[in-house]
């Protein structure tokens, strides 16, 4: 269903009868095409069928639940952008979330002008969109031996190529281009995931957790204490 000659169609997986109409009234009111499961073997099935262009997922579904629903689609190879539903007190819950490769959370309650923001930065910085990457940056990256390609998006350790999520790759080539720049969690919000973030940070710390387990000593990325974080200007 999805496609890029219409309204982008975004699944809602999500069994709380109230939270679900809720999001989808005002997501159709935004301009979306919706459609809702009340269990995770259910979404899955419908991602398989419809092919949305973004998922809003619960993590406490019955039958399959959104940990494994989001496990499946990334060891699978999807790269359709996962927006995850959260409770404000499961911290772990969403960096289990992010660590398992989804792009970013909202936060129950949630402010519905904030949902709609939310679909539409992640749904506008996906795989595949121009914008993603600033315009003026230069065509390959490179920082001792690694070496990121921006235009087709493929990033290498040596002759090896590194498989990154999109975010992943966003954060990484946005860092790299500011090398010598100290850049805060709220700067990296604004320029990676296309909007002022409005609860906390956690999601680019668990991003940076994720690139430098798969770079390993390649990753270039130093934490400022306090501040955020930056590319040295030299290695």
């Amino acid at each position: 269903m999805g496609s890029s000659d219409e309204q982008p169609f975004i699944l809602i997986a999500e069994d709380e009868p109230n939270i679900a109409s809720f999001a989808k009234m005002y997501l159709e009111a935004a301009g979306f095409r919706v459609d809702v499961a009340d269990r995770g073997d259910t979404a899955l099935e419908k991602i398989d069928a419809d092919k949305p262009d973004l998922l809003l997922l619960d993590l406490n579904l019955p039958g399959v639940d959104g940990f494994e629903v989001t496990r499946r689609i990334r060891q699978g190879g999807g790269s359709m952008p996962i927006l995850m539903l959260t409770a404000r007190d499961e911290p772990v819950d969403k960096v289990v979330g992010l660590e398992l490769g989804a792009d970013d959370y909202v936060t129950k309650p949630f402010d519905p002008r904030e949902l709609v923001a939310r679909v539409r930065a992640v749904l506008r910085r996906s795989n595949g969109q121009a914008d993603q990457v600033d315009p003026d940056m230069p065509p390959v990256l490179e920082v001792d031996d690694l070496r990121i390609e921006v235009g087709p998006r493929e990033v290498y350790v040596g002759d090896t190529e590194v498989a990154l999520t999109p975010k992943e790759f966003d954060l990484l080539a946005t860092l790299v281009q500011a090398r010598g720049l100290v850049l805060s969690r709220e700067q990296l919000l604004e320029r990676v995931w296309g909007y002022t973030f409005l609860g906390d940070s956690r999601t680019i710390d668990v991003h940076v957790r994720q690139l430098r387990r798969k770079l390993g000593d390649a990753c270039p990325i130093e934490t400022v204490w306090g501040t955020g974080y930056k590319v040295a200007a030299r290695r």
